[in-house]
């Protein structure tokens, strides 16, 4: 990789879900604490930045993503004062930290919308969110037909007869992005936050904050469009004059030195709408979920690389690849069905048929190798380099996600994914919590993960954490990985096979048959042992050539 290019262009980025990453206090929820506690991990895991969920103070009726204060951290997580050390420890270990901004909505208990509230219909303060009145008889009927990304209706009916605007929880006011002092205050926090040392931020909903001004009902879907190929003109998401908004982002973080970095959590139609986003003047990198949606079939993933790489490299800009979130079915489980098919955009993915783990953790492991073989930048959730599956059937009891509660318990959420990860011992908390801890896990841990754990793992060269590792390793070694092009080698229906110069191919075999190597000079690393020379199926290895 190029010493000269910036950081972000082929960093490796872990997300921390900051609740569920590691248990400092004994609260039985994730913290700042926690976090310091784990970075000599994290460096020997061989990552290059953190993304961290949101932080900041807040009421938590969606954890955390409804900020109340975006320059305090909320004290289940600690303080401003242990952020700044995060970001200097972090730093000492060769570690960038790049925390969440949800800027499309604030908290219901944010000072500016307790003021909207305050301050009745009509007045300046109302003005900063999307309050209009009704429709119908006596203004009864809410503004248009808008629903909520959690279910329901996206308008909330106050006393005084307006409505608001909520395209996620009703404690979760949509901002007016279209307001200047709106506008200001965000990019005054920007710099709050890059003053204390931040590298970068990952924004939340970025293809929202603006709303078409008339709030037009939303438009019929067209029957038959083909997948990523049609950009519908939708009143509230990735309207183009959202990208005013980053232009001005872009020079806030081009204040400060060191290659501070955007990265956009887009949503779009086409891979040109969202290469949109990372034009030069733009923000620096996006999230590629067309990678993540794709299903563990050869020609679904070679389209979704093929067009990301041309549309983003058509504005100079650098692809990422990711394989799970914390909003999305973690890939071991989404790949352990055998028919593991395309998740589509904005649609709960449901799986389909019994769960085989064994085949999901075999090819998570070779998607692993893919990911990190690939031009440009790769995120990794964690746990995946534990191989941890999704949890699907935590007792309805225990359901946090507020997801559960708005689909009138038909949805469960996402509560599955977020599961506190392990680290050492045979028994819950598995070393997420301090030892003596009285508090147990805000999410209750499987009973079997004891050999999942970070230590059950540490020095087994068949685990996936040391898969992890060597893949990290080696990625940031060879000469060829990291930001560039890739080649497309010669292959039958069914197997994947890319070169990287100088020297290097990945081949991943998706069929249901055997595959002979081709002509190497070494195996540089595999996803199972090789043997006779062959690739089994749902295998995948780097080759030196």
């Amino acid at each position: 990789m190029s010493g000269t290019a910036p950081w972000w262009r082929s960093a490796v980025i872990y997300q921390v879900y900051i609740r569920s990453f590691a248990d400092g206090n004994g609260d039985g929820i994730g913290d700042i604490a926690g976090i310091r506690s784990r970075l000599p991990y994290l460096e020997s895991l061989g990552v290059d930045a953190l993304w961290i969920n949101p932080w900041y103070k807040s009421p938590m009726a969606d954890h955390g993503y409804d900020v109340a204060d975006y320059r305090a951290i909320d004290p289940l997580f600690g303080s401003v004062a242990e952020a700044e050390q995060l970001i200097e420890e972090a730093h000492r270990h060769g570690i960038r930290i790049i925390p969440d901004m949800v800027p499309n909505h604030t908290s219901d208990q944010h000072a500016w919308f307790l003021a909207a509230l305050a301050a009745g219909p009509g007045s300046p303060e109302r003005e900063r969110y999307v309050f209009r009145p009704g429709r119908g008889p006596d203004g009864a009927l809410p503004p248009n037909d808008w629903v909520s990304s959690f279910g329901g209706p996206a308008w909330t009916r106050l006393p005084d007869g307006e409505w608001y605007l909520h395209l996620f929880a009703p404690q979760q006011p949509d901002l007016n992005w279209q307001h200047p002092e709106v506008r200001a205050e965000f990019e005054s926090i920007l710099r709050f936050w890059f003053a204390r040392g931040v590298d970068g931020f990952r924004i939340d909903v970025a293809h929202g904050l603006i709303k078409h001004p008339e709030l037009p009902d939303l438009p019929p879907r067209p029957a038959g469009v083909g997948r990523r190929r049609h950009h519908l003109d939708h009143p509230h998401w990735d309207r183009d004059e959202v990208h005013d908004i980053y232009r001005a982002w872009r020079k806030v973080a081009d204040e400060f030195p060191g290659d501070r970095c955007f990265v956009a959590e887009a949503w779009a139609d086409t891979p040109e709408r969202l290469a949109a986003y990372v034009r030069a003047d733009g923000l620096h990198t996006a999230f590629n979920f067309d990678f993540l949606m794709a299903s563990w079939d050869p020609k679904d993933l070679r389209t979704v690389i093929d067009d990301s790489l041309a549309m983003l490299g058509a504005v100079g800009a650098p692809a990422t690849w990711v394989l799970s979130n914390h909003d999305v079915m973690r890939h071991a489980s989404r790949y352990g069905r055998r028919a593991a098919r395309r998740w589509v955009a904005n649609e709960r993915y449901e799986p389909e048929g019994p769960l085989d783990l064994e085949l999901g953790v075999r090819r998570a492991r070779a998607a692993a190798l893919l990911m990190l073989a690939l031009p440009g930048g790769a995120y990794i959730y964690q746990g995946e380099e534990l191989g941890l599956p999704e949890v699907e059937d935590l007792p309805e009891a225990v359901l946090q996600d507020p997801v559960w509660e708005r689909s009138g318990h038909t949805d469960r959420g996402r509560d599955g994914c977020r599961v506190p990860i392990p680290w050492s011992g045979r028994t819950a908390p598995y070393g997420f919590s301090p030892k003596g801890a009285s508090a147990a896990p805000w999410l209750p841990q499987p009973a079997d993960w004891a050999a999942r754990t970070v230590e059950a793992q540490t020095g087994d060269q068949s685990s996936v954490l040391e898969l992890y590792r060597a893949a990290l390793r080696r990625r940031r070694e060879h000469p060829a990985l990291g930001d560039g092009t890739l080649t497309w080698l010669d292959t039958p229906a069914g197997v994947l096979a890319l070169r990287r110069d100088p020297g290097f191919v990945c081949v991943v075999n998706l069929s249901t048959e055997p595959y002979p190597l081709p002509d190497h000079t070494a195996i540089l690393l595999s996803s199972e042992p090789v043997e006779d020379g062959r690739l089994r199926p749902d295998q995948a290895v780097w080759l030196a050539v």
